[in-house]
This record gives C-alpha cells, sequence and structure tokens, in this order.
C-alpha cells in the first residue's frame, strides 16, 4: 500500500459517513463489510483519479452488489 492511499481511504470513510449521515465508524464498518473497502484498495490506481461523488457514487453501487442497503 502506498503512502497516498491511507488519506485517500479516510477521506472516502469520511465523505461516505457524510453523504449518508452516519458516524465515520459506522461508515467504516458499513464499508468493510460490503467489500467498499477492498474496492478502494484494489482499484485505487482508477478511484483516486475521479471527484470524490463519483468515488461514492461508485462505493455505494459496490457495497449494495455486497448486500449494502443504503439508499
Amino acid at each position: 500500500m502506498s503512502k497516498y492511499e491511507i488519506p485517500f481511504l479516510t477521506a472516502c470513510v469520511q465523505a461516505f459517513s457524510q453523504r449518508f449521515a452516519m458516524t465515520r465508524q459506522a461508515a467504516f464498518r458499513y464499508l468493510h463489510e460490503h467489500k467498499g473497502l477492498s474496492f478502494l484498495i484494489e482499484f485505487y490506481d482508477v478511484e483516486h483519479l475521479q471527484s470524490m461523488d463519483e468515488t461514492i457514487d461508485d462505493l455505494l453501487i459496490i457495497c449494495q452488489r455486497n448486500g449494502g442497503e443504503l439508499a
């Protein structure tokens, strides 16, 4: 993992928690449980080039495909 990935993951968890009005801990648990964090790590090279809104949209799609139920 590069030194840039951890700040990126942290920013994504924060943005996700803000969009869905949840705590950062709840957002982290949700993203971990529904494979969102794994997706960000695997596709960091593409995802970090997108806007944060696009990245959060992608996370929502991945998590929903893995059983997550947020609107």
